[in-house]
């Protein structure tokens, strides 16, 4: 039967294409065997594997970028990436790579994938779903012996966590001030990237242009709620938010707590706690998704007995909109002048370097991962990602799309964050039939 006879005659060619066999590769068509579908106990296996590297003394989960965990669980993966025949390398931004070939050669690769690294006393399912999953798809092609038109590149970005450092590098929007930012395990990226056996000195080589990537896709845990509390099995995201950071100090002057009068104080944390309060108060003006976060704090001399004379604040804005996170940092640093003048403090906004933009995914793909969706019986829902991922860098060379999975309880970024073993098994299987919808493109 010809290819073309075939899928016309299937009744569920809005997929792209029905169950799914071996492929004969010695002639047009494909013989159906049997449904392709994930191993969920190896999937789960190997979270509980990978979650073994880069524990501390006691018991908390550091696999931070570039950290001794981190190294070796990577290592690690790409042992699994070799036995499975994709022979893996690093690129020059830290990114490990493995790549099945397809059956023509001209055709541009289908990549997936996700990263290892976590924040610090993380959870197991953050980034590491996806690329477990990612393996999984080639397994499972592997034992079926399911020959794809298309090349497969599966994707472990380094460094996602301390900004996308490695999805940066690969869309060539790794700045030298980038490479210079101080990572969490206390590296330079510079280094830290070399650490991991990638070339801060050649970064230019892991530069991937536009029309490379045939499509993007990355399958990751919510790390929200939504899911759970409406009862759906995968989100569909529609746009992935923009991050601005900024380092935010307030300088007073430190003075005896005992002898000085308040009303001749000139305090850096009194000043900064307005600043808290305002910078609330912007987020929280307008109607939108917008969200606004001052997640860390530093006081010198930090001091029962001194007044204190600076402050370090770390600012955080997210928005699908620039423009807006643009504006709303402009009315923070309106209010900033004020508090400033008000309690004869000096404030002043640094922003980091490795900041990201804001990225909408490819409405063809998304009703590609419906459409699968829908053929496996799950019910969708399509929403933003409220959380960054190496998908947006990505964005700005190659057609994107994600893949949520629930979170119980909504929670990440903790070790208490955890997925049912079904709902990963759903997200696979929902990456695995996209794949073969994207075969037909």
């Amino acid at each position: 039967m010809k290819r073309r006879t075939f899928i016309k005659n299937s009744s569920l060619t809005a997929l792209g294409l029905s169950t799914f066999g071996t492929v004969n590769s010695m002639s047009e068509g494909f013989t159906l065997k049997q449904e392709l579908r994930v191993n969920e106990k190896r999937i789960e296996n190997r979270i509980f594997e990978l979650a073994k590297y880069g524990r501390d003394e006691k018991g908390r989960g550091y696999r931070v970028a570039y950290s001794k965990g981190d190294i070796e669980g990577r290592a690690w993966f790409m042992q699994l990436m070799e036995k499975a025949g994709l022979n893996p390398f690093i690129d020059s931004g830290g990114n490990i790579i493995g790549r099945r070939n397809g059956k023509n050669p001209a055709l541009k690769p289908i990549a997936f994938g996700s990263h290892l690294d976590m924040v610090p006393d993380g959870g197991d399912y953050d980034g590491t779903l996806g690329c477990i999953s990612a393996l999984e798809v080639i397994e499972v092609l592997n034992e079926n012996r399911f020959s794809t038109e298309h090349p497969l590149e599966v994707i472990v970005f380094a460094n996602e966590e301390g900004g996308l450092i490695g999805s940066k590098a690969m869309a060539g929007n790794l700045t030298a001030e980038g490479l210079k930012q101080v990572s969490q395990s206390g590296m330079m990226m510079s280094e830290g990237i070399r650490a991991i056996g990638g070339n801060p000195d050649d970064i230019q080589s892991s530069i991937r242009k536009k029309g490379d990537f045939h499509a993007f896709l990355e399958l990751h845990i919510e790390q929200g709620g939504t899911l759970e509390n409406e009862n759906l099995h995968i989100g569909v995201v529609e746009g992935i938010v923009g991050i601005l950071d900024c380092e935010v100090t307030i300088e007073g002057f430190a003075n005896h707590a005992g002898t000085t009068p308040m009303n001749l104080r000139k305090d850096a944390l009194l000043a900064a706690s307005k600043l808290v309060i305002a910078a609330n108060e912007v987020i929280n003006s307008m109607p939108g998704n917008q969200v606004g976060t001052v997640g860390k704090i530093a006081v010198q001399p930090g001091a029962y007995n001194v007044v204190p004379g600076k402050v370090t604040l770390g600012l955080e804005i997210r928005d699908l909109s620039w423009d807006k996170i643009e504006m709303l940092l402009s009315k923070i640093e309106e209010r900033a002048a004020s508090i400033a003048t008000d309690t004869e403090t000096k404030i002043s906004f640094t922003r980091e370097a490795n900041f990201v933009k804001p990225a909408l995914t490819d409405s063809s793909l998304q009703q590609k991962i419906i459409q699968s969706a829908n053929y496996l019986g799950l019910k969708t829902k399509v929403m933003p990602s409220g959380a960054g991922h190496d998908t947006q860098q990505i964005a700005s060379i190659a057609p994107v799309a994600m893949i949520f999975v629930p979170s119980v309880g909504g929670i990440s970024h903790s070790p208490k964050e955890f997925t049912k073993t079904a709902d990963m098994a759903n997200g696979a299987n929902v990456l695995l039939q996209t794949i073969m919808a994207l075969e037909r493109v």
